[in-house]
């Protein structure tokens, strides 16, 4: 699990294709590793990677074919930066909210605008991960833990900060950038409950929470 909090921007040093999939070695920029063993998971922009080697300047990590076709991993190159954050530990400050590292799908940035100091950013997420997105709640893009400013269907704005602009990859981003989304972990947990017994039966068609389902159970008038 993670914070969202990034901790270092890094830079792919290497990638080197192995067996189909793909070996990364990241420069880890100010990322403290004096606590990190093998084994231990770091998020490369909200991918939860497990570090098979590192030194006090970088570490590497194996990505599956699967990670680099539903992730933006697949489309990094020699250079490219990249969020980086350690996972939590007990004594960690949540300072963001609570991120496991599994991307749910891509977004696609649609536009920026200055707002004072301030950045703003329209963002299109897939369409079957709109339902989890509310204004006000919190995403993850990229590994930044952000707070939603609006909805408007599929699309959402966010409205980012001069420190988070200089501590994350989010200045890079212009229209059509690819970002990775995870949706915050309560709102999946609450679509099972909402579910009930329903949920032990199958569904071919994805969720069968609708709205007649939430008004049969009380939930809408």
């Amino acid at each position: 699990m993670f914070t969202g909090i990034i901790e270092s921007i890094g830079t792919i040093r290497d990638m080197q294709p192995i067996g189909g999939d793909m070996r990364l070695t990241i420069a880890i920029g100010k990322l403290d590793m004096r606590d990190v063993a093998l084994g231990d998971s770091i998020a490369v922009n909200g991918v939860c990677l497990t570090a098979i080697a590192f030194d006090s300047s970088s570490f590497s990590a194996d990505v599956s074919r699967e990670t680099l076709s539903l992730t933006s991993l697949g489309e990094l190159s020699r250079g490219s930066k990249v969020n980086l954050e350690k996972a939590l530990t007990l004594q960690t400050r949540l300072g963001g909210h609570l991120v496991s590292g599994h991307v749910d799908g891509l977004g696609e940035i649609i536009s920026r605008h200055d707002d004072a100091r301030s950045v703003r950013f329209s963002i299109r997420a897939p369409d079957h991960l709109a339902k989890y997105i509310s204004a006000k709640g919190s995403i993850t893009v990229d590994g930044t833990s952000l707070t939603v400013n609006k909805v408007d269907g599929s699309t959402f704005e966010l409205n980012i900060v001069p420190h988070t602009l200089e501590e994350t990859i989010i200045a890079d981003y212009r229209s059509g950038t690819q970002v990775n989304l995870e949706v915050d972990v309560i709102a999946r947990y609450l679509e099972r409950l909402l579910l009930g017994d329903e949920a032990a039966h199958s569904s071919t068609s994805g969720s069968n929470i609708t709205e007649a389902f939430l008004a049969e159970h009380g939930f809408m008038k």
